[in-house]
């Protein structure tokens, strides 16, 4: 729906986007509480769930040793969420027309896909989002249907993290050896075919994100990346806020006002 703070809510029934199965491992929500009960003492009924979800994700980026920016700031809670409108986000596994058409449909172009992606530099993923390269890439379920894009040598290093299709629990570092750290890594990862997620090897298949990728796979232009990351991600919590009297402002982030 936009950036409206509805990932945040609970549901009795379990039927809230946070219970669909792409957010099922999503943490830090005892966090954001915290950090949104400060901000409620300090100045209450002011800065809504969403506005804070925002200026956090742009500090985990500061603090990552990524770049700053100044959040534009307004957006109103919305009330409603529904498990199945997950399905409007991009998955691992998509190819690049299916990313380009879910990113098109909240007003991001080809180059917010490619910069938005390297948000990979930082954090982990369970094997689940992508072990169907390493064992099930054509739904053969056997250890040589593979996918023939991921390199070899680290299709091996994943295999031995990543023992079966049923692995719920492993998790691996999305961009190895520097996954605390907000870097151009993750270009050089991609370029070498070593992306972990089908999305990121899928950046290759585009004449114009595999340039992007090459260009910044080289290091030399972390300036221009961190511009282009702050540009998109401000372009991104643009996506259909409420503002004004549209919605309203949380007490608590896990639940609508009563």
């Amino acid at each position: 729906r936009g950036c409206d703070g509805s990932v945040l809510l609970d549901s009795a029934n379990k039927t809230a986007e946070k219970d669909a199965q792409p957010n099922q491992t999503l943490r830090g929500f005892g966090f954001v509480e915290r950090v949104k009960a400060a901000v409620e003492k300090a100045c209450p009924d002011t800065v809504s769930c969403a506005d804070v979800l925002a200026l956090i994700a742009r500090d985990a980026v500061w603090l990552s040793k990524g770049p700053f920016w100044e959040v534009p700031l307004g957006r109103r809670d919305g009330s409603v969420s529904i498990s199945n409108e997950t399905d409007a986000l991009p998955p691992p596994t998509a190819n690049f027309t299916v990313l380009t058409q879910l990113f098109a449909a909240v007003n991001l172009d080809a180059k917010d896909l490619v910069v938005l992606s390297a948000g990979h530099t930082i954090g982990t993923s369970h094997c689940f989002s992508f072990s169907d390269r390493l064992y099930n890439f054509t739904g053969m379920e056997n250890p040589s249907d593979i996918d023939p894009t991921l390199e070899p040598q680290y299709m091996m290093r994943l295999k031995s993290k990543c023992a079966s299709l049923n692995d719920n629990t492993t998790l691996v570092e999305m961009d190895p050896g520097s996954f605390k750290t907000f870097d151009t890594d993750y270009f050089k990862l991609v370029s070498k075919r070593r992306g972990l997620f089908h999305s990121d090897g899928a950046l290759l298949t585009d004449p114009f994100t595999r340039a992007y990728v090459q260009r910044h796979a080289t290091g030399a232009f972390k300036d221009e990346f961190f511009a282009d990351f702050a540009a998109s991600m401000i372009k991104m919590g643009n996506a259909n806020p409420l503002t004004g009297g549209q919605g309203e402002i949380r007490k608590k982030c896990s639940v609508v006002n009563h």
